[in-house]
């Protein structure tokens, strides 16, 4: 069976290219080091690394802790950490520079992957959350790398797309020393797609292990007190297609209410950071732009963050967020760094990719989630007017990340005796 899949990847090389030739004409990132994605490489790198992969910024997030953790313990190792998207490489780039290795993952293809084995040597893999690639999890099997599934989660969608391909993922399951899931649930998904229950452990969220580095809470209130100085600050973070307009006319309606509003909108993904600055000025709201320098004045409706590397700065200088990819069927995004911070938090109605994480932080009341437009104007309107309420909110949120935290330190003992 892998042997059809392999020839099906081959075959679909050419649109693989092709799709990031589309995407690089918003993104112009995606158009460079295209060779990396075949294992080619134009110069020598480190051999016998400690090796992680992450796909995009989220997971690069999360696993930051870890890797911090293990440079300190072991200053000698050599890491390597691949991506797939250049968001998540100009994450890496920015949050470990050079002590760090670091190329895209190549694509699933027998011969990139034995490129990419004999370039790197790795003699440890570990893979964040969900990526099941059955050629790069033979090499290992093949190689004696040992290899972990970190941080692991399935949706039932998931497992019923795995379940119709078992020939395959059968085989790359077995080819895991261990599979650390975030949750119970997640380690029924996994035995329901053939995995080992001896390779199976339930050890928790890693991304409760926030890593704010030092200042960056001191950054966002000196933002505050100056570029935002006497606005109430409303942040829409990691926002996506056809989700800010969603939120124009509650910002005009919440203006009458609250003089001082200010809308601070950080999309997602930089290739549409053109777009929304357009939707903003069709919608006849002034924009002020952070890579312009530009500042913001009393007339200023929107403050455009169209840099990377920054919410958690931007959190700090919040009076209020919501965090996007939640008004549309995105899915939603991971809301510990804002309670992590000190923000109060609103999310919308889609968070199926953060559903344990939705339900646990609205149990603790420390997070207002809002179906509709009436119900996010009236969630700022409390916060604004309650500043009691406001800072509860604050405090369950951090509350929430405390005793969820220490997986981090779990997942460091699991892999031990590799690094040492």
């Amino acid at each position: 069976m892998r042997v059809v899949y392999s020839c099906c990847i081959y075959l679909l090389l050419p649109f693989l290219f092709l799709r990031l030739l589309w995407r690089s004409i918003k993104a112009p990132e995606y158009r460079n080091r295209c060779l990396e994605r075949l294992a080619v490489y134009q110069k020598k790198s480190p051999q016998a690394v400690i090796w992680f992969h992450a796909v995009s910024v989220g997971e690069v997030e999360a696993v930051l802790p870890l890797i911090r953790q293990i440079q300190t313990a072991h200053p000698n190792l050599k890491l390597l950490i691949t991506t797939t998207t250049p968001t998540g490489s100009a994450r890496v780039q920015a949050a470990l520079s050079e002590s760090v290795g670091h190329v895209y993952l190549p694509y699933d293809l027998p011969d990139a992957v034995a490129r990419f084995m004999h370039h790197f040597q790795p003699r440890l893999a570990v893979i964040m959350e969900t990526e099941l690639w059955p050629n790069l999890y033979a090499a290992c099997r093949e190689r004696q790398i040992p290899l972990y599934l970190i941080n692991a989660r399935l949706s039932e969608k998931s497992v019923r797309g795995y379940r119709k391909l078992a020939s395959l993922v059968k085989p790359a399951l077995a080819a895991v020393e261990l599979i650390a899931t975030q949750s119970e649930q997640d380690r029924e998904r996994f035995l329901a797609i053939g995995a080992n229950s001896d390779k199976l452990i339930a050890l928790g969220n890693i991304k409760f292990d926030v890593d704010i580095v030092a200042g960056v809470s001191e950054q966002g209130q000196q933002l505050k007190a100056s570029l935002f100085a006497g606005r109430y600050v409303w942040l829409l973070a990691s926002t996506h297609k056809d989700e800010e307009n969603l939120f124009f006319d509650s910002y005009l309606q919440l203006k009458q209410q609250i003089p001082e509003l200010l809308l601070v909108i950080a999309p997602r993904h930089p290739e549409r950071f053109p777009d929304v600055k357009k939707a903003c000025t069709q919608a006849n709201l002034i924009v002020a732009t952070r890579t312009l320098g530009e500042s913001c004045t009393p007339a200023t409706d929107v403050y455009l963050a169209d840099t990377l590397g920054e919410l958690k700065m931007l959190y700090a200088a919040a009076d209020v967020a919501f965090v996007g990819g939640s008004m549309v069927p995105t899915g939603g995004h991971n809301v510990l760094e804002a309670a992590a911070i000190g923000v109060p938090i609103l999310f919308g109605p889609y968070m199926f990719n953060f559903k344990a994480i939705a339900a646990g932080i609205l149990a603790s009341e420390a997070a207002i989630q809002c179906y509709n437009q009436t119900e996010i104007m009236s969630a700022i309107t409390h916060l604004y007017q309650h500043n009691d309420f406001r800072k509860q909110l604050i405090s369950n949120g951090k509350n929430f990340i405390l005793k969820n935290q220490g997986v981090t330190a779990k997942i460091m003992a699991m892999l031990a005796s590799h690094l040492n």
